[in-house]
Formats: structure tokens, C-alpha cells, sequence
């Protein structure tokens, strides 16, 4: 087993997959959107159930993880040490960091908004660069990616969150039908 020692060897390893080019990982990216809203939805019953005091909502809240947990699935089949927690909390903070985005953007501080909305798709490329080589595995990605050169190495001093959202665009195209 390889050990991932820094964020270099991360990008490596993502860009060394091989992604069948017929999958529809849209739908992989699509079911990620829900699993965040699924997090979402735990939080509230969490909340609601301390407001209220109400046992209704934590059972709910046990239906929902229960789901949440088995869609999670879908998505990562094998993991080491803690990459599933890592990957429902990446999913969480990329989801609540969109959130406070989106109402920066709504109060017109569209700069502030900006950048929350690059980092919360920081945090998704970095759940999809520990995920994506659970899918079946076809012509090597790493061909199409501009900073990884011949021999596999990354060129440039760009960061990993630059480099995993290259992969991100480059392995998932949700316009795919």
C-alpha cells in the first residue's frame, strides 16, 4: 500500500487514476449534492431535537444517517484510516461554506461570496481526490492534465486544491448526458 506523506503524492495519485471515459460520473457528483444536503438535513433534526426536546426527530435523525450512510457507499467503496469521516466532514464543510457564500452573494458582497465559493469547491475536489479512484478504471486521465508531466511528476507551484479541482473539471462533466 502506498502512503500518502504530502499533498504532492495525493495529486499524483489522483492523476495516475484511470477514468472510463463511458461512466457517467455526473452521477456520482450528483449523488455527493445530495449526501451534502442528507448532512444538512442531520444537523437540523440534531437542532430541532434540542429546541424542541421532541424524540420524533432524533429517530428521524436515525432514518437519515442510516441513508446517508448507505448512499455513502455508493461512492467509497474502499478507505483507509479515517478518509470516511474525512469525506462526510469535506462534504459537510464544503456544503455549510457554499451556504454563507451564497448569502454573502444575496447582500451584494460578491467578492466575500467569491471566495467562499472557491474554497467550499477546494474542500469538494478534495473529497472527490480521495474518492475518485473508487471508479472503473479506463484511459489514464493523467494524459489530459497540463501540470502533470511525462514521467507522472507535478510541473509548477500551483496548490493541491488548484491541482484536484483540475482533475475534478477534467473527470466530471455534469452537462454529460
Amino acid at each position: 500500500m502506498n502512503v500518502i506523506k504530502t499533498y504532492k503524492d495525493l495529486v499524483d495519485k489522483v492523476s495516475s487514476f484511470k477514468i472510463d471515459q463511458n461512466i457517467d460520473l455526473s452521477s456520482g457528483e450528483d449523488l455527493s449534492i445530495g449526501i451534502m444536503n442528507l448532512i444538512s438535513i442531520e444537523e437540523h433534526l440534531f437542532f430541532t431535537y434540542n429546541k424542541t426536546k421532541s424524540p420524533k426527530y432524533l429517530e428521524l435523525l436515525n432514518e437519515i444517517r442510516k441513508m446517508r450512510t448507505e448512499l455513502m457507499r455508493e461512492i467509497i467503496k474502499d478507505y483507509e484510516g479515517e478518509v470516511w469521516c474525512i469525506s462526510k466532514h469535506l462534504l459537510a464543510a464544503s456544503m455549510r461554506i457554499m451556504e454563507v457564500g451564497t448569502k454573502e452573494l444575496k447582500k451584494g458582497e460578491n467578492k466575500k461570496a467569491q471566495v467562499l465559493f472557491q474554497k467550499s469547491y477546494q474542500l469538494y475536489s478534495l473529497f472527490w481526490g480521495l474518492n475518485l479512484s473508487k471508479f472503473p478504471k479506463s484511459p489514464s486521465l493523467s494524459d489530459k492534465l497540463s501540470f502533470i508531466d511525462e514521467k507522472g511528476k507535478s510541473k509548477g507551484t500551483e496548490s493541491v486544491f488548484s491541482k484536484l479541482g483540475q482533475v475534478v473539471q477534467k473527470a466530471i462533466d455534469c452537462c454529460r448526458e
